[in-house]
């Protein structure tokens, strides 16, 4: 498909979601896209913009939802923010290349406690579960891939309806969302004892919780994931260190 009947689609599918998004309770914030990044960033998915994944691929730096606890990766870094784009995520080639394709899949979202949504691709990688087109989740508490069972579709769906904190349920604490909405998005929340830890579940309310980079909070849980035992075939992310926007 040429480049140009990848961008033309483009007449419905972003202003629905950007209606779909205004109108929910997720808080979100639409990062504003660098156009010319952004559709480079759509050729090499290959996918077209009337698809929600292209559609958020051209025509933002990313989503942030509930004040920054989840954050979904559009075609160009959100600056401002630190946000990666989801080229960098996905350790895109640096310049188009018409012979790759994210054929084992796409990471299109973390959440700051580490947690990463996973759209499967049509090549199955080493423990992760699910079908082609369907969303995962890697959860940091039990290291190990969950099946959602929805599509990329579905899941932003569930994403804005208001659900997603049912989803932490037990993991959110009484002043989450100021403490959220005061990172960066290169920035996530460290949980001591580790997530995955029987002390942290014994403890409950005693854990303690500081900032980190997300970077190292990715790295921390590969490592552990890989000392358990786990079948991961790729990082969670190539979350790139960034120095706070002047």
């Amino acid at each position: 498909m040429s480049d140009l009947n990848l961008v033309k689609d483009d007449q419905t599918s972003w202003p629905a979601l950007v209606d779909v998004l205004s109108q929910s309770f997720a808080a979100p914030r639409i990062l504003p896209a660098d156009h010319e990044k952004a559709q480079a960033c759509l050729t090499q998915l290959q996918v077209t913009a009337s698809s929600p994944l292209g559609a958020i691929a051209l025509n933002s730096g990313g989503i942030l939802l509930y004040d920054g606890w989840l954050r979904i990766y559009g075609g160009s870094p959100g600056p401002d923010v630190s946000l990666p784009s989801i080229g960098q995520v996905n350790d895109f080639p640096e310049r188009i290349d018409r012979t790759w394709a994210p054929t084992g899949g796409l990471i299109v979202a973390h959440d700051v406690l580490g947690g990463v949504f996973f759209l499967n691709g049509l090549r199955r990688g080493a423990g992760r579960p699910g079908v082609p087109g369907e969303v995962l989740y890697f959860d940091p508490a039990s290291l190990k891939w969950a099946r959602l069972r929805m599509s990329h579709s579905e899941w932003l769906d569930w994403c804005v309806s208001g659900d997603l904190p049912h989803f932490y349920e037990g993991r959110l604490w009484p002043s989450w969302r100021a403490d959220v909405l005061a990172l960066r998005a290169d920035q996530g929340i460290a949980v001591s004892p580790f997530l995955w830890s029987e002390e942290s579940r014994a403890l409950g309310s005693g854990i303690v919780r500081t900032v980190a980079s997300m970077a190292a909070i990715l790295g921390r849980q590969f490592e552990a994931a890989r000392r358990k035992g786990r079948h991961i075939d790729r990082a969670f992310g190539r979350y790139p260190s960034t120095s706070p926007p002047s």
